[in-house]
């Protein structure tokens, strides 16, 4: 199968063009929502993505014009109620699928076009970074429920947003519009639905345009370092800062921006 060629799943469209592996959600009919089955292709199309060296950054996304994800199948969870040890494993495997999606080691931008709650907002909250349009709502509605976030949107919606967001949209369960995620920073750009594939395309195209190596060390300093103190972060940055130095995208960086030319870098 060449680069370009697109990959078949039940659940989800998935094709590379450009360097870039677009993943789409396909249940259109279902809002796009995570069953067992989508999110056991999802990390498959992940895995596929890290593989494929002609891959350089991915676009998340979910088909038709109302949902990127707008969460779990019901009927799924539903099916868990009572069974400690049951609903445990399946939140421990949809987490560890998101996590291949976290630790990629490539940029991943989940471009919400619609609704983004629960399990799909989790799944938007493990990428790099989120676009979404003005008519996007976001939300972790679990506790409507009865139950809590189970695919990590605890732990990211607190590092990303800080504890006092995660805490008034895991205990409200309501639903946010988006300009409101994009005001405590859960969205880093906001387009009107028209603008949001080319925003995010523009965005996606600022990134591959700088030093690839420099841009997996930054995402791997922040993922890291959420989880060290203030100190230790910067001893991790001060590593990576050397690693940085001893490449050929930093002298081609360098040489490019002192001969006032366009930097061709090859991530070596």
């Amino acid at each position: 199968m060449s680069p370009d060629s697109p990959m078949s799943y039940e659940n989800l469209l998935y094709a590379v063009e450009g360097g870039v592996a677009r993943i789409t959600v396909n249940r259109p009919d279902k809002m796009n929502a995570l069953n067992f089955s989508t999110i056991t292709e999802l990390g498959s199309a992940f895995d596929a993505a890290k593989a494929d060296e002609s891959v350089r950054a991915v676009i998340l996304t979910g088909s038709g014009e109302k949902a990127f994800v707008a969460g779990a199948d019901i009927t799924e969870l539903l099916a868990q109620a009572g069974n400690a040890k049951g609903a445990a494993d399946l939140a421990a495997f949809g987490q560890g699928v998101f996590r291949k999606l976290e630790h990629l080691g490539k940029p991943s931008i989940a471009m919400v076009n619609g609704f983004a709650l629960g399990g799909g907002c989790e799944l938007a909250l493990s990428c790099t970074l989120r676009t979404a349009s003005t008519n996007a709502k976001l939300g972790l509605p679990e506790t409507s429920l009865g139950i809590i976030p189970g695919y990590g949107g605890s732990q990211r919606l607190a590092r990303i947003a800080g504890p006092g967001v995660a805490r008034e949209w895991i205990l409200t369960g309501d639903m946010f519009p988006a300009e409101e995620a994009h005001r405590v920073g859960v969205i880093n750009r906001l387009f009107a639905p028209e603008d949001l594939e080319e925003g995010t395309q523009k965005m996606l195209k600022s990134i591959l345009a700088k030093g690839p190596l420099a841009v997996k060390f930054g995402m791997e300093l922040v993922l890291r370092g959420w989880d060290m103190d203030q100190t230790s972060g910067e001893a991790l940055e001060t590593e990576y800062f050397g690693k940085a130095a001893e490449t050929e995208d930093m002298r081609e960086g360098m040489s490019a921006f002192v001969e006032k030319r366009r930097a061709a870098f090859q991530g070596k």
